[in-house]
């Protein structure tokens, strides 16, 4: 990095003698001067040797990083004969629990890797030049019983043509977490065991422009297992983490905590702006077995991305996304399939509706709410943007739920529904 010049005026001085008059000789105007010149000289030197440390301080930390990744960094230049330079840096942690069990991502970093040998390129997609992402993690069992977690925290993005998984030649292997807790250690997590390690995330050149301009990529996180290899013994549910790659990443995550965390958020499809939002309505109705509690509501203006946009090409009028919150009471001896659930919104008086988006929703096949249990539902509802501004805002919404079913989509509510009004 070009380190801050520093130029450096001398005062000339320009002394006229009058002969007879008043004042200093030349001489006496030399030896005065002298002192304070070098006085000047020394301050500024001084202060010129002061920034420049600091500077040189700065530049060594952008280069090699913070104290958590710095050993990292040296060893991933010198085993791929590349060059690293910090892009940016996180150390504020993100938790997710899964009941007694929890995972952190305790920092990352964002690393440009550039001009190293060929022998690596493979999973920058053969590419010489690209980035990595290092990020730190803990996963800690406070159990009074052994779980096994395995830590398959896979990375994406909007738009991401694959999967970004650890890559297990560019940092030191004692140091990954898929080694410390790993095939070879049955992924065992001890009661009471503590495990922290590092996995390295590679993209290519190509991809790093894409995540650059996006501000964001997010992590899956995977649930931990009370039984080996048994993937029904599950406790949680899955969860991730969002990583801001730069300043503006850091704005969209601070924003994006703000909306409900459908799949629109969650994958960063687009911008959302807040129109009209309601919370603590805890109205409940009785589907079943199931209680049904309305929580809350958001509209939301909602502008796609660019790889996103053709999911809403027939929306040549705008998006406006409505996103209902319920909290599902499970006294039902069946399990509640969140990916199976489904809603119809009524909008301008009855007069039209929509069902809701599935594709909008992060819900997967294994996310149920087990009997019992009490778990968060989302619908979400996409509307013309100027038929929402023009006939419908001012106007009531009514959202029917139900029945409610199983992961297999089997009706275990005998075709019971509930409709509920949303306050304005």
């Amino acid at each position: 990095m070009k380190k801050s010049l520093f130029l450096m005026s001398s005062l000339i001085l320009s002394t006229s003698i009058i002969l007879g008059g008043c004042g200093k000789s030349a001489d006496e105007t030399k030896k005065d001067d002298e002192p304070k010149k070098t006085q000047e000289e020394k301050g500024q030197a001084k202060d010129k040797d002061k920034v420049e440390k600091e500077e040189s301080k700065k530049d060594q930390e952008s280069i090699k990083g913070s104290a958590d990744f710095a050993s990292l960094i040296s060893y991933m230049e010198k085993e791929t004969q590349g060059k690293t330079k910090v892009l940016f840096e996180n150390n504020e942690s993100q938790v997710h629990k899964m009941e007694k069990v929890s995972i952190s991502l305790d920092a990352y970093s964002v690393v440009e890797l550039k001009d190293f040998h060929t022998d690596f390129n493979i999973p920058f997609g053969e590419q010489t030049n690209g980035g990595v992402i290092l990020a730190k993690y803990t996963v800690k069992n406070d159990m009074d019983k052994d779980v096994y977690y395995m830590p398959s925290l896979d990375l994406t993005f909007t738009g991401a043509n694959k999967i970004y998984t650890n890559d297990k030649d560019l940092i030191p292997e004692e140091s990954q977490l898929p080694t410390k807790l790993g095939y070879k250690t049955d992924y065992l997590l001890k009661a009471g065991e503590e495990i922290t390690g590092y996995i390295a995330y590679p993209f290519g050149e190509t991809d790093l422009a894409k995540i650059n301009e996006l501000g964001t990529v997010t992590v899956e996180v995977p649930k931990p297992y009370t039984e080996k290899e048994n993937y029904s013994s599950t406790l949680g549910s899955d969860g991730r983490f969002n990583l801001a790659l730069n300043r503006d990443g850091s704005k969209k995550v601070a924003s994006d905590s703000s909306f409900y965390q459908d799949k629109v958020t969650l994958d960063n499809m687009g911008e959302k702006k807040m129109l009209k939002e309601k919370s603590d309505i805890n109205e409940s109705k009785k589907i079943g077995d199931v209680n049904a509690i309305l929580e809350g509501y958001q509209f939301t203006q909602f502008t796609p991305n660019e790889v996103e946009a053709p999911r809403f090409s027939n929306f040549t009028n705008g998006v406006t996304l409505l996103t209902v919150k319920f909290k599902l009471e499970n006294k039902a001896t069946s399990e509640i399939g969140l990916s199976a659930m489904t809603s119809k919104l009524s909008v301008n008086d009855g007069m039209q509706y929509s069902l809701s988006e599935g594709m909008l929703l992060n819900y997967k096949y294994n996310d149920v709410i087990k009997a019992g249990e009490t778990g968060e539902l989302l619908q979400v509802f996409a509307l013309d943007q100027e038929q929402y501004e023009k006939i419908w805002k001012d106007k009531s919404f009514e959202v029917e739920l139900g029945p409610i079913r199983d992961k297999d989509v089997k009706d275990t509510s005998k075709g019971k529904k509930e409709t509920f009004t949303l306050p304005k």
